[in-house]
């Protein structure tokens, strides 16, 4: 297994360390010569060496360049981030789900291996796995690996329910992610299992969590408040500082995927808070999402039109930027507005909200009065 990724990105050129969140940038000539040395056999050159070394306290001098630095080669287009669904199934029916229905479905372990050569040639260098649960996949191990393989870097976004099986902590261990993000859903038992709705969540939960820490895996936690779990915020804060975590909160709830308001009722009100206007996002240009199936969006929310990738392969993704322009139209009850240039979410989210019937208030600054009632 490589030891360092260098891929063109942009107008720049990187050095990467699998499983760490740095990032080295280096001239176009040193990359051309760090090639040069993969292709030829040389070691590693000596600049390298000293850079890496103050980076990540790592000795490579003297090693042979090819095996120790895997060469990406430039993607056709802009993008270089992708969030895959490797499956929507799920071990936990949470209150809040903005899923829905979690049917555990999706590409077998040949087509994956196809998405993910589409992803590398499309040029992506940040992958996030997600789910609904990514670890319950019994392709997740294979999946994780042929992607640490291609040189992509890996964000994992999970429940932590898995975290205590212990081949699934020693593949982490062995490749470990850039960064692992948990959801926390309670900080005891009782409270954790009625959001989870399912018993030994906590339990479970907690025990990975333990285990991924003492291995030392680049952790944060989403600290997910709804009405269920509000009364006990405090703990979970308390409970992320005093394991050294970053930590960040979610209690504005979305609508699902499919435009039902099934969550909206576990929102915590006094624990919502204003979004930022939204001035725009690289969804569909830099940036693309893909679902179980291989089918590629500009974001999870904007899920129509889509690209069919192992159809289409890395050329349909030359559609994605002008799906983007057609879904941040202002359409329907938008149309005209007054206050867009200040709006609370972007199209495909308001449009979500919209077909749910939400409460203006929940995303829509038209909904101010509504909400003063």
């Amino acid at each position: 297994m490589h030891d360092l990724i260098a891929a063109p990105f942009q107008a720049e050129h990187l050095v990467l360390r699998p499983g760490s969140p740095k990032a080295l940038k280096i001239p176009q000539d040193k990359f051309a010569q760090l090639k040069a040395a993969v292709s030829s056999g040389d070691t590693i050159p000596a600049w390298l060496a000293d850079v890496v070394t103050k980076a990540w306290s790592i000795d490579l001098a003297g090693r042979p360049a090819a095996g120790t630095v895997l060469i990406r080669a430039a993607g056709p287009y802009s993008i270089s981030r992708a969030t895959w669904e490797n499956n929507l199934g799920c071990d936990y029916d949470c209150v809040m789900c903005y899923l829905g229905k979690k049917r555990f479905e999706g590409l077998d372990m040949a087509g994956k291996r196809q998405l993910l050569d589409v992803m590398a040639e499309a040029g992506v260098i940040w992958l996030q796995m997600t789910g609904g649960e990514p670890l319950i996949d019994p392709d997740f191990p294979e999946a994780y690996e042929y992607a640490h393989e291609l040189g992509m870097q890996l964000e994992v976004l999970s429940n932590g329910s898995r975290l205590h099986k212990e081949h699934v902590l020693a593949l982490l261990t062995r490749l470990p992610p850039s960064k692992m993000s948990l959801s926390m859903y309670g900080a005891t038992a009782d409270t954790y299992d009625t959001v989870t709705r399912n018993r030994g969540a906590f339990d479970r939960f907690a025990a990975g969590l333990a285990s991924a820490v003492s291995a030392g895996l680049n952790l944060d936690l989403s600290l997910i408040i709804t009405r269920e779990n509000a009364h006990e915020a405090d703990r979970m804060r308390e409970w992320a500082r005093a394991l050294g975590l970053r930590f960040r909160e979610y209690a504005n709830l979305s609508p699902t995927i499919h435009g039902t308001a099934e969550p909206l009722p576990s929102q915590s009100p006094e624990h919502l808070t204003h979004r930022a206007p939204f001035t725009g996002c690289p969804a569909g240009v830099t940036f693309f999402h893909a679902d179980p199936f291989g089918r590629a969006s500009i974001c999870k929310v904007g899920r129509e039109p889509n690209v069919d990738l192992i159809a289409e392969g890395v050329e349909g993704l030359t559609r994605l930027g002008g799906i983007a322009d057609s879904l941040m139209l202002r359409t329907g009850g938008c149309s005209g507005c007054q206050l867009s240039g200040t709006c609370r979410v972007c199209r495909p989210m308001a449009k979500v909200f919209q077909e749910a019937k939400a409460p203006l208030h929940h995303y829509c600054q038209h909904g101010k009065k509504e909400s003063a009632r």
